[in-house]
């Protein structure tokens, strides 16, 4: 999220991050975390990145601030892989779904 200001507008911020701002805090699902009252109604940029573990980086020559993503959250959402259908090396249909139940190590790899 490119900013101009560190202080946001929270409905532009749940726009644009969905990061909703409430009385409980900073929420988003069913997730909150807590903010300190601001006035005026608008939120601190240092602060929300702060409590939220995004990255906050400043652009001197333009004066534009960057607020990144949070990273408190897991990288993976699911623990499930997708359904694929490869060939094996036989040039057989081969459905991942047919070692569920069973621990697989799933290995990718390309030449390029």
């Amino acid at each position: 999220m490119i900013l101009e200001t560190l202080d946001l507008d929270p409905a532009e911020l749940e726009r644009r991050t969905g990061w909703q701002i409430k009385p409980q805090g900073a929420c988003k699902g069913e997730r909150c975390v807590p903010l300190p009252a601001a006035g005026g109604g608008r939120v601190d940029a240092r602060l929300l990145a702060e409590r939220l573990g995004m990255p906050l980086v400043r652009d001197e020559p333009s004066g534009l601030w960057c607020l990144g993503p949070e990273a408190g959250g897991r990288a993976l959402a699911d623990v499930r892989a997708p359904d694929l259908e490869l060939p094996d090396v036989h040039g057989r249909a081969f459905r991942l779904r047919s070692l569920r139940g069973r621990k697989v190590l799933l290995v990718a790899w390309a030449s390029w």
